[in-house]
């Protein structure tokens, strides 16, 4: 589809040497016509070589840029747009995708507004209230939910710092995006990297290429910021701790966590015993894990072949499958304590001046522009991640206590032993424009205060004081004041 194939050598000439690109002026040269690459350089994949217009829409071989771009959809594989295009050839996946975790992010949504005090369940984030100005707790929550919260999620672009930016919809997972802008058009599965677009910050995910983000306060950060502008691609710095053992074998994110989990609604979780348990390996193993002449091994997304170590230690069957694999496996974990966050819709941001590395561009923005004097002031506002709408005031947020060094341990819904993290252990609160304190630390209120069981994706050696860790647990549920 080059130029030279469609207009004689003496238009060519004149065009190249007279229009570079696409202009909105009405350009037209006889009956010269154009298509998409003629102004846009496209990268296809192999199963994806068929003309723009099959998911773009447009006009092919039209005579300027106004004509070609007549009902032009420019993200095809928003949710808006995937079911009538995406679903044209992956109808299964299509259907199937809305349902899931990923896209619904019930679980997370309903489990942080009932620690305000929701009674009733949400089936999508996106039915989240709009609670205009808030008048109670839950409201105020929503509030957070709507403007911070829902940044990371296939209905919008995410963070705009280089590696947190991501598509829509489809793109979100399968096609790479940087700095905000889409590198190139070759679909393939999820990269660690796209994965890493919204699992970033102390949230699981990070954790798997040992990183821990450092506290918000400048002195508490290195390297040391200056005044010139520190390059932070996840919109923060972190520390560099131990990795997965996972990763440091080469596995990504999606050689344990299969579309089957991840497009649907969650089943087929990937399990330690799933894969290192010999009996289930021989009666129900992984679709890329097979029996070889030395063992089982596995069969990596780059086509890597990797040994799977089987449980032939004792210890592994010492507390009769009371204990959960990460209890003992676990290097490290999560534990942010004391989690606040402030609305505040004045532009006092004085006390702030030294916290404006937030790992969020709208309030890093606000901030170190309106503590500088020499600019024109910006408004105090956020952008409602389902409407859309800009609202008056920006989220802040901060913590009592940053650690990681110990693995905290707990009781799951099936009374095992298992690792456990500060999930809801909020406190809102809510400044207007004003001054007047609206709200002030309002807490959420749940079960163990707020901890909860996860899976830590820090796994290494048991090591030599595994059965320390247990003993010490079970001498604490004893003896409380041994805590």
């Amino acid at each position: 589809m080059k130029l030279r194939y469609r207009i004689t050598f003496l238009y060519a000439f004149l065009f190249l040497t007279t229009l570079p690109g696409c202009t909105d002026e009405n350009r037209q040269v006889d009956t010269v016509t154009y298509n998409c690459v003629d102004c846009h350089t496209m990268n296809l994949d192999e199963n994806h070589i068929f003309p723009c217009t099959t998911c773009h829409k447009g006009v092919l071989n039209a005579s300027d840029k106004n004509d070609a771009h007549k009902s032009l959809i420019a993200q095809p594989g928003n949710p808006l747009h995937m079911c009538n295009i995406c679903a044209s050839c992956h109808s299964k996946k299509v259907k199937t995708v809305g349902d899931s975790l990923h896209f619904t992010l019930k679980k997370s949504t309903n489990l942080f507004r009932k620690s305000f005090g929701a009674v009733t369940n949400l089936d999508t984030f996106q039915q989240t209230p709009d609670p205009g100005q808030p008048k109670s707790a839950l409201q105020l929550a929503e509030d957070l939910l709507r403007r911070r919260c829902f940044n990371c999620h296939p209905f919008n672009g995410g963070n705009n710092f280089p590696l947190t930016s991501h598509g829509t919809g489809c793109a979100a997972c399968h096609l790479p995006f940087v700095d905000g802008s889409l590198v190139n058009h070759r679909f393939s599965k999820p990269s660690d990297e796209q994965c890493l677009s919204c699992h970033y910050g102390n949230y699981v995910g990070f954790d798997y290429y040992g990183r821990f983000e450092h506290d918000l306060n400048n002195e508490y950060r290195t390297p040391y910021t200056t005044t010139n502008e520190f390059f932070r691609p996840y919109g923060i710095e972190y520390h560099q701790l131990k990795p997965d053992i996972h990763q440091q074998k080469g596995l990504w994110c999606i050689d344990c966590h299969t579309g089957s989990e991840l497009m649907h609604t969650g089943e087929n979780k990937p399990s330690c015993k799933g894969c290192h348990l010999e009996k289930e390996l021989i009666s129900s193993p992984p679709k890329n894990i097979a029996a070889g002449k030395d063992g089982f091994v596995l069969l990596d997304t780059e086509g890597k072949l990797h040994p799977v170590p089987t449980m032939t230690d004792p210890a592994h069957f010492l507390y009769d499958q009371k204990v959960r694999c990460q209890s003992c496996h676990a290097q490290w974990t999560f534990n942010d304590t004391g989690k606040h966050f402030l609305r505040l819709d004045s532009d006092d941001f004085d006390s702030w001046s030294s916290l404006t590395t937030q790992g969020n561009v709208e309030v890093q923005t606000i901030l170190e522009n309106n503590i500088d004097f020499d600019k024109t002031e910006m408004k105090v506002q956020m952008q409602d991640k389902i409407s859309g709408k800009m609202k008056v005031g920006i989220w802040l947020r901060g913590y009592s206590q940053r650690r990681w060094e110990e693995v905290l341990l707990g009781r799951d819904s099936d009374g095992k032993i298992t690792t456990i993290r500060p999930v809801l252990d909020f406190s809102l609160s809510w400044v207007d424009k004003d001054d007047n304190v609206r709200f002030d630390s309002v807490r959420s209120h749940s079960a163990n205060s707020g901890y909860l069981p996860y899976v830590p994706h820090t796994t290494g050696s048991a090591g030599i004081f595994y059965r320390q860790r247990i003993d010490r647990f079970l001498k604490s549920e004893r003896s409380p004041i041994a805590k």
